[in-house]
């Protein structure tokens, strides 16, 4: 191992020593730490040729782009626990980052294509909630996978036949994959409990969904029954249709939950009946700040409201130091000069 090399994985060591008790006082539902980096063959207005975005528990906690030149804060709680040498050395990161990007797509894309392209990476790590962890690290090329990491194996899993030379070049200096597990099992982790520690008030706080109930006619006679829950933190929740009292969740059409873009989240539930039954429909709602789980029946020939403020102020339940370390993960790549390598022939 390069002497650079060796300097940052000991600079991680000793980091772990000041972290660890931050750990101990997260809350058990999941967290997780994630960064972004995006890079465009050809920028423009509102395009930036390259950007970085850091989140934790989907919060935004720092940004980078090439336009502005400079790492910023996303949240109140980064600025004030964070140095200017952490944003300067995470600036000279991100610099670094778009500069190894930049030769990368020219590899990627060859002369004889040309055009617009982008290449993408994401990354990041897990707490979850029976205090496991996880990590994960991949390659995007235009929208589509191109290589990621298998962090048990130690391996690079290539997606496509022109991701193949990139696999076998990564995975003959094995420094790259025991790197970067390291980070993924162990720094990561180690800053994503300093980070909610710094934002404990912001990330590890709760706040009860609130649910609204509708029906809608469906096209073939049914109806459809639409269950709303918003407004609610941490991002764990789960919701389910009951009909007369018993959960249908094979019925149950889930939406996902997505950012409401407050820094809460919502979802939607929905179910189609029959409306000539007589079954009475509710939709239940379970999550970290309710004692107990929400329900909100249907109103037959009308719409149900139902909101979380009843059941506020009880416990949860659910029924069924080194500033670059946070971005030590691309620093492996830069330091090894890992570049892509394109299995195109024409490409150099």
């Amino acid at each position: 191992m390069k002497e650079s090399e060796l300097a940052v994985t000991t600079q991680e060591r000793d980091l772990g020593v000041s972290v660890e008790s931050s750990l101990k006082t997260s809350t058990p539902y999941p967290h997780s730490l994630r960064y972004f980096y995006t890079g465009v063959s050809e920028p423009g207005p509102g395009l930036p040729e390259f950007i970085t975005v850091g989140s934790v528990d989907d919060q935004p906690i720092d940004h980078y782009d090439s336009e502005r030149g400079s790492a910023v804060p996303r949240a109140e709680w980064m600025a004030r626990n964070l140095d200017a040498q952490y944003w300067d050395q995470n600036t000279q990161i991100s610099q670094g980052a778009q500069a190894v990007f930049r030769v990368d797509l020219n590899t990627l894309r060859g002369t004889p294509k040309g055009g617009f392209h982008t290449l993408q990476v994401m990354y990041g790590c897990d707490l979850r909630g029976d205090g496991s962890k996880g990590g994960f690290y991949q390659y995007a090329y235009d929208g589509q996978d191109f290589v990621s990491f298998d962090k048990d194996q130690e391996t690079w899993v290539a997606a496509d036949d022109a991701a193949q030379i990139t696999k076998h070049k990564w995975d003959a200096d094995r420094s790259i994959a025991q790197g970067l597990r390291a980070y993924l099992e162990g720094t990561c982790i180690e800053w994503l409990g300093k980070y909610l520690e710094y934002g404990k008030e912001t990330l590890q706080r709760r706040e009860p969904p609130r649910v609204h109930v509708s029906d809608q006619p469906s096209w073939d006679g049914l109806t459809t029954l639409s269950c709303r829950v918003h407004g609610f933190y941490p991002r764990n929740v789960a919701v389910v249709w009951l009909k007369k009292g018993v959960a249908v969740p094979w019925e149950t059409l889930q939406w996902g939950v997505v950012p409401s873009g407050d820094g809460t989240y919502q979802t939607r539930a929905t179910i189609e009946i029959d409306p000539s039954s007589e079954t009475d429909y509710t939709c239940c709602v379970e999550h970290p700040s309710l004692a107990e789980d929400l329900r909100v029946p249907w109103g037959k020939g009308g719409t149900g409201l139902g909101w979380a403020e009843e059941v506020f102020g009880r416990a949860g339940n659910l029924c069924d130091p080194c500033p670059i370390a946070p971005r030590v993960a691309i620093c492996f790549l830069l330091y090894l000069g890992a570049q892509l390598t394109c299995g195109v022939p024409h490409t150099p």
